[in-house]
């Protein structure tokens, strides 16, 4: 593999280099870029992916399967190597349950692969509000606020995973979205507040990435259906290399404070041909042009749902 510059000028991970190397400077990132990585991180796209069918009930238990035997490609500390820009199939982010093409949405199966009806098992009083919620808010990253875990993770965007020992960045295209995942026992920087993307950490299970994210704000939706949490949700996700070029990425959603019980969803994520970079979408804060639309529309950004708001409706609809 040549050695990418780090000037943001060329090289795959434009976009990524100087982000990161302000993080954990140039000498480790030389190792989180893949410099002296064994050749197998870098096959090709083209060849046939494992568990084809990106169909989520499908490629989840195929994934499960597959994962049981494959023997990944490893960083030079040993953990298996996740890094390099990686595409997401399908229109995964519009709505988590089952749902019809029509002129304003793509359709798409569930993402849903527990419980096994597909359907997301939100508390009676809840579904009724994101009803309502829906007819009133738009999403964050409307606005480009960031997208909140996991909804970050099924946007219809290419991703760039760099890792080091002792970090997981995850960068992607849209509303400039980004998390830091720290992999080793120090205490991340706003233990005690909570972040749109909330605080995650990570650790190894053999081949598996698990991230726990705790202490997201409870302002961002799972889908632009208004399925919403409280900054109380706990999200565990775990991303496995199954084969050369794919990912299983499955995410455990757990807020009793909305849901009846924890639930999780699945995606394929497939290696990008080779050369591809992300690209900074025209995006800001507010995003106020297209804010704009939505307000004379009459939509607003939707505000969040607190413990003690999620509590209370809960109490009355007993």
């Amino acid at each position: 593999m040549t050695t990418k510059k780090l000037d943001g000028r060329v090289g795959r991970h434009r976009v990524g280099d100087r982000f990161l190397a302000r993080i954990i400077g140039l000498p480790t990132l030389a190792v989180a870029l893949g410099l002296g990585t064994p050749p197998a991180a870098a096959q090709s796209a083209t060849t046939e992916p494992v568990c084809p069918d990106n169909t989520p009930t499908v490629f989840h238990p195929c994934a499960l399967e597959a994962a049981r035997s494959y023997d990944p490609p490893r960083a030079l500390n040993g953990q298996p190597d996740l890094s390099g820009v990686w595409d997401l199939p399908g229109s995964t982010f519009e709505d988590l349950e089952e749902h019809p093409g029509t002129l304003d949405d793509n359709g798409y199966p569930t993402l849903i692969v527990d419980p096994s009806d597909g359907k997301v098992p939100m508390q009676a009083w809840a579904d009724v509000r994101r009803r309502e919620l829906v007819q009133a808010f738009v999403h964050p990253a409307a606005a480009c606020f960031l997208s909140g875990v996991p909804y970050l993770m099924y946007r219809p965007d290419p991703f760039q995973f760099l890792q080091t020992p002792e970090h997981f960045v995850i960068l992607g295209e849209r509303a400039h979205s980004y998390r830091i995942v720290t992999l080793d026992e120090r205490t991340p920087v706003g233990e005690y507040i909570t972040l749109w993307n909330g605080i995650s950490r990570g650790h190894w299970e053999g081949n598996t990435l698990v991230i726990e994210t705790t202490h997201q704000n409870g302002q961002t939706w799972l889908d632009q259906r208004a399925r919403f949490y409280t900054e109380e949700a706990e999200i565990v996700e775990r991303l496995t290399l199954i084969g050369p070029n794919t990912i299983h990425y499955q995410a455990t959603v757990d807020d009793p404070n909305v849901y009846t019980r924890p639930f999780t969803l699945a995606v394929a994520y497939r290696r990008s041909a080779e050369g591809k970079e992300l690209v900074e979408e025209s995006c800001y804060e507010t995003n106020e042009a297209l804010m704009q639309i939505y307000r004379v529309s009459g939509f607003s950004v939707f505000p969040g749902m607190s413990v003690e708001q999620a509590q209370e409706a809960m109490a009355t609809a007993q």
